[in-house]
């Protein structure tokens, strides 16, 4: 229940922050001064995607991480300076807080806590991060056929025996 909690605060605090930040305005299209870095969603599984979005970088730029690789941040259409781009977190991603750097133009900015990395679950016998059949289900599988085949010889044999009467 606290893990559910602490999600919700952390998302909470990513709001509030983006929405308290200054956007940086291009006077002229040209103005590069990149601000306001923010990833969504702020809490993230190894492997999945996150969205990149950056102001004041109207001619697209880079951004970098140690859990993604090097991503291209392109200019959103219908806007004069905001630029996005999708990264995919790296499988083996250490959990906890990671930075994002930017650079546009030549100029760089980093958010030094823009996402947190959570691993995957070990819950109970087979657990949520394992892909295929594990040696549980296998035995499991081989129990119920084997049952089946005893319980499947057992009534044909008393079906013959019934015959004879």
């Amino acid at each position: 229940m606290s893990t559910h909690r602490a999600l919700a605060v952390s998302a909470a605090a990513v709001a509030a922050l983006g929405l308290a930040a200054p956007v940086a305005v291009a006077r002229d299209g040209m103005n590069i001064n990149p601000s306001n870095i923010v990833a969504l969603p702020s809490v993230i599984a190894r492997g999945g995607q996150l969205t990149i979005t950056v102001d004041g970088c109207p001619t697209g730029g880079e951004a970098t991480s140690d859990a993604f690789p090097r991503t291209h941040l392109s200019l959103v259409h219908g806007t004069n300076s905001t630029s996005k781009g999708t990264a995919t977190v790296h499988r083996n991603a250490r959990n906890g807080s990671h930075s994002i750097t930017v650079v546009c133009g030549g100029k760089s900015l980093t958010n030094p806590a823009a996402f947190t990395v959570i691993g995957g679950v070990q819950g109970g016998i087979g657990g949520s991060s394992s892909s295929g059949a594990t040696p549980t289900d296998m035995a499991i599988g081989g129990g119920l056929v084997a049952a089946a085949v005893l319980a499947g010889g057992f009534f044909w044999l008393r079906r013959r025996s019934e015959k004879r009467i």
